[in-house]
């Protein structure tokens, strides 16, 4: 059998809004919360370390400025979560559900156009990764970006190694006046485990050899169809991330909701409080 309630209890004292959603909305924005500042702090860093004529140089591709973005906006949206959950403030509280429904929306979107519009979206890759060739000597995050990429995958420009001929730097034509006139990344370079001194000027003139007897020294496959290929390779560890960024979004929202009902129906009850305390008689 339950407890009678108390008549001596007020029913101010009672409460629709459970501690347990408040404080767990708080702490996993807190947690988000504090990886946007940290994601900032870095982008702003990397910014900051730059001379100023590469500040400007490529700023569309640059990943310190992605960062940046990326974690000003987190920043916003979790500072809403964090101050509408401790507060109880319904404005917040509804731009924060509001902004997780629309980000999940449109990754599940931007996943389905993908899939559908697959060969735009090569093309659309294809363009980026020429426009970072063009660039690579511009940034320094971009660079050691391409030269990681090419070392992982094993591959040498966009569709070909001779796409490194966009670049100012490794042009391959006879006006080109520079001494990597003609050449490619030391990061298209074959490296083998018995290599004891590694010589960064390995890919020096390759451009000009034929395909055949450059592949003997440089990878000659261009990263999109590796990169392509990857990505059919690890379909289920893709999957398993895209799951692992929309199940927080979908705990945030359900939290977000629940405080939300909760936060109105005690907004419900004061109101009544308040009419019967002042009109005895209803």
């Amino acid at each position: 059998m339950g407890r009678d309630r108390d008549p001596a209890r007020s029913d101010a004292d009672f409460t629709f809004v459970s501690p347990a959603v408040k404080y767990l909305l708080f702490l996993f924005n807190f947690i988000f919360w504090i990886i946007s500042f940290v994601m900032v702090a870095i982008g702003l860093y990397a910014r900051l370390i730059k001379q100023a004529e590469t500040a400007l140089a490529c700023l569309a591709v640059d990943p310190a400025v992605m960062l940046m973005v990326v974690g000003i906006f987190t920043f916003i949206v979790t500072f809403c979560g964090c101050v509408g959950s401790l507060r109880e403030n319904l404005c917040l509280l509804q731009t924060f559900c509001i902004s997780l429904t629309v980000i999940f929306i449109l990754q599940l979107t931007a996943g389905i156009l993908g899939f559908i519009f697959s060969d735009k979206g090569r093309g659309k890759v294809t363009e980026i990764i020429n426009k970072s060739i063009v660039h690579y000597r511009d940034d320094i995050d971009l660079q050691n970006l391409i030269d990681f990429g090419q070392k992982e995958f094993r591959c040498c420009g966009g569709e070909a190694f001779t796409d490194w001929s966009h670049n100012i730097y490794f042009n391959c034509s006879n006006q080109n006046p520079s001494r990597e006139r003609c050449s490619v990344p030391f990061s298209c370079c074959i490296m083998t485990n018995d290599t004891q001194i590694f010589n960064t000027m390995c890919g020096q003139g390759m451009q000009e050899l034929p395909y055949i007897r450059a592949g003997e020294h440089i990878y000659t496959d261009g990263c999109i169809d590796k990169l392509v290929n990857w990505i059919h390779n690890n379909l289920f560890i893709i999957g398993g991330i895209a799951l692992g960024l929309a199940i927080p979004q979908l705990v945030g929202m359900l939290l977000s909701q629940i405080l939300i009902n909760q936060i109105k129906d005690q907004i419900e009850l004061q109101n009544y409080n308040a009419r019967h305390r002042s009109d005895p008689w209803s």
